[in-house]
């Protein structure tokens, strides 16, 4: 089931030309304490939907300061790093 969302996410489909800068990167504004991680991936744009971004965490396809996560609520704090594929997201205070 991994390789069905997979084969539709952005960085999958355009490989970059060797020497491009390979990780995209997002910066995210908290505006409260936390952020869930599968809803932080929904607001980012990196998941269609909320069950697609479940489906991502649960199968150990997003790693929080470099460990792969799949507690798909954990609770994502400012000065977190969060990976998806090629994508970084760094998390911020308001």
């Amino acid at each position: 089931m991994n390789f069905i969302w997979s084969k539709l996410l952005p960085y999958d489909a355009n490989p970059l030309p060797e020497g491009a800068n390979a990780m995209p990167n997002l910066d995210f504004t908290l505006t409260g304490d936390y952020v869930e991680l599968h809803n932080l991936l929904k607001i980012t744009g990196l998941a269609d939907s909320g069950g697609s971004a479940k489906m991502m965490v649960a199968d150990g396809a997003v790693t929080v300061d470099g460990r792969v996560e799949t507690r798909k609520t954990c609770k994502i704090r400012a000065g977190q790093v969060v990976l998806l594929g090629d994508t970084r997201i760094a998390v911020h205070e308001a």
